[in-house]
């Protein structure tokens, strides 16, 4: 493994954990609807777990109501449950075979909560790019040590590296400052 491709694979694996970042913070909800509150809670679907958006469509209603229409009509009470038990405090209720679910307003408290949330999944985004940081540099010394690459190359990769990590770690502020800013917004 070369220099470069130690530091093509960690900008890579960065992005990738970036793009995670952005879909945890795709859940946290705004009081607005959204497709996607629903899509990983799961369903028991004749004995197996499967994603709601399996056994049933998911549209909007309304700006702050989702639909969520079962495939089968004996499905409808399952999934009802699914979602009354998963742990993002809706409350469905039962049309016929369509299951309007309407996101309650947020409250000035709930929106802190939120905000807090958003910023303790933000630290955690960083430490998982600063541990793929660590690694790299620990790649970067074994080519070094093993590989007879010489030190200054490998210190000029490992500068890169960090600055890497900076602009990651800096995006990351960013998108949590971005969200806090959406949350907080009556």
């Amino acid at each position: 493994m070369s220099i470069a491709e130690v530091k093509k694979n960690i900008e890579h694996k960065m992005g990738r954990s970036i793009d995670a970042f952005k879909q945890v913070l795709a859940k946290i909800r705004m009081g607005r609807a959204h497709t996607g509150l629903l899509e990983h809670i799961q369903v028991d679907y004749y004995g197996s777990h499967v994603p709601l958006s399996q056994v049933a469509n998911l549209t909007l209603i309304d700006a702050r109501t989702i639909g969520v229409q079962p495939w089968e009509k004996k499905m409808v009470s399952v999934v009802e449950k699914a979602i009354r038990e998963s742990d993002l405090g809706l409350n469905p209720a039962t049309h016929g075979e369509l299951l309007r679910v309407p996101m309650p307003a947020l409250t000035e408290e709930r929106r802190r909560e939120l905000t807090k949330v958003v910023k303790s999944e933000g630290e955690t985004a960083k430490i998982v790019i600063r541990g793929l940081r660590r690694d790299a540099k620990e790649q970067l010394d074994k080519l070094v040590k093993d590989e007879g690459v010489p030190e200054d190359s490998g210190r000029r990769a490992q500068d890169d590296v960090q600055k890497l990590t900076d602009k990651f770690v800096s995006e990351i502020d960013e998108l949590v400052q971005t969200k806090s800013s959406e949350i907080m917004k009556v």
